[in-house]
């Protein structure tokens, strides 16, 4: 028996905000409890109060006379899930109200049915007020946390507001075309033909953004390999890394797989190697590759353990999208701002440092490192590359002389744009000979 959506919605956020599981991790199964045709709002529910979450939880702060006790963090998220309704979205208040006071006796709480009615009722009468509350603090007004803030601040101090806004749109679809198989001049055609409005990005000379997210199964020739889902500033490593045929590859972390896809369908006569350290996430790869119809070598294994899978054959080039905090993709992972903390960025910051560290040797004399994340803290991107260039002197910074981003101490960054591509950092390394 199916669950009513919005006590299933409060379910799955309570296991984001108390027991700091991905949407990623905890959306699937929620998925299942509901009745299909109730699956998009519960996605909606969980995506745009994950959203939203700091300025809802402040909101909340203002309503609530007493805080929630722990063991109620089930009925937190069902108020949070409740206001996200009332301010965002187009569902009538009534039904909001009824649905969401009904809920509590779903969660087994019915004792929280008159709390709940008042909030959502003093939010209808209030809402004026409260948001004109909100707009004098940085966090609510910009629904991010105060930590993020503070460091974009000082990484970007004219772009920092520029950020969080875009941070908060709904990210756009967009799609990867085939060069294999067909050009996008050709694939918009087809679009067009079904119906299926799209224009061709900026940067990418593969990259279409749909002017509405779709099924990606029903998008033509998807399914045999004519399209890919990727953003645009995704699609820049596939033309950075100057591939020739020939070439032996890494693609380093190279889960789902789609920078893979594309090296392969930039330059399909390469020996391409995608190794990945997690076997679940492995699989994506073997599936992405299968269903483009192409071929590379796949190794489980750890990126700092070469020693452990590493053939001998030295590489022509290395793609490292390194792991990262994300935090230039959050509107499309909006859990991130919940989630992520900044004690998480040191540690990421030594993570990213013994990858590269232990991949570099791979490289032959003369070959191409692309170091890129999907990132916008300059500690993870342009102060990285600084400090691994003053430790290895035989590295050499090739400047990306391009269209897009912006020009960093090293290296060049994307920042996520209203429609546009999302925020990544790329910069590319050249090996000389070494050094005594």
């Amino acid at each position: 028996m199916s669950r009513p959506v919005r006590a299933q919605a409060a379910l799955a956020l309570q296991q984001v905000l108390t027991h700091g599981r991905s949407l990623s991790q905890v959306l699937p199964e929620a998925l299942s409890e509901v009745d299909p045709g109730q699956q998009p709002l519960l996605s909606e529910l969980c995506y745009g109060t994950c959203r939203w979450f700091f300025t809802l939880r402040s909101s909340l702060s203002i309503l609530l006379d007493t805080p929630l006790r722990e063991k109620d963090s089930d009925i937190e998220a069902l108020l949070l899930l409740g206001l996200y309704q009332l301010r965002s979205l187009k569902i009538p208040a009534h039904a909001v109200l009824s649905e969401t006071v009904a809920a509590c006796t779903q969660l087994d709480k019915a004792w929280a049915r008159k709390l709940v009615n008042a909030v959502l009722r003093r939010y209808q009468r209030e809402s004026a007020i409260i948001e004109e509350q909100l707009t004098g603090s940085e966090v609510p007004a910009t629904a991010h946390p105060k930590w993020m803030i503070k460091q974009w601040q000082r990484d970007w101090a004219e772009q920092w507001r520029a950020i969080a806004d875009a941070n908060n749109q709904r990210p756009p679809m967009t799609l990867r075309v085939n060069a294999l198989r067909g050009s996008c001049t050709d694939y918009l055609k087809q679009l067009d033909q079904m119906g299926i409005g799209a224009h061709s990005c900026l940067f990418s000379p593969s990259a279409i953004t749909l002017d509405a997210p779709c099924d990606p199964l029903g998008l033509p020739g998807f399914t045999e390999g004519a399209s890919s889902v990727q953003d645009e500033a995704a699609q820049l490593s596939g033309f950075l890394l100057h591939l020739s045929p020939g070439h032996k590859v890494l693609d380093a972390c190279a889960a789902p797989g789609g920078k893979s896809g594309h090296l392969l369908e930039t330059e399909p006569a390469i020996q391409l190697t995608s190794l990945e350290v997690d076997p679940t996430r492995a699989q994506r790869i073997t599936q992405n590759l299968e269903r483009l119809q192409l071929n590379a070598r796949l190794i489980v294994g750890d990126a700092t353990r070469p020693d452990q899978w590493w053939d001998g054959q030295l590489y022509d080039r290395i793609l490292l999208d390194a792991p990262c905090s994300g935090t230039g993709v959050i509107r499309r992972h909006p859990d991130i701002k919940v989630l992520r903390r900044r004690e998480d960025i040191p540690q990421l910051v030594a993570l990213q440092q013994q990858i590269i560290e232990a991949v570099w040797p791979l490289l032959k004399e003369g070959g191409l490192l692309l170091y890129a994340t999907c990132s916008t803290f300059k500690a993870e991107n342009s102060d990285q590359v600084e400090g691994f260039l003053q430790r290895y002197r035989e590295a050499e910074e090739i400047t990306i002389e391009a269209p897009w981003g912006i020009a960093c101490q090293r290296g060049r960054q994307l920042l996520p744009q209203p429609g546009g591509h999302d925020g990544f950092y790329y910069a590319l390394l050249r090996k000389g000979p070494a050094l005594s």
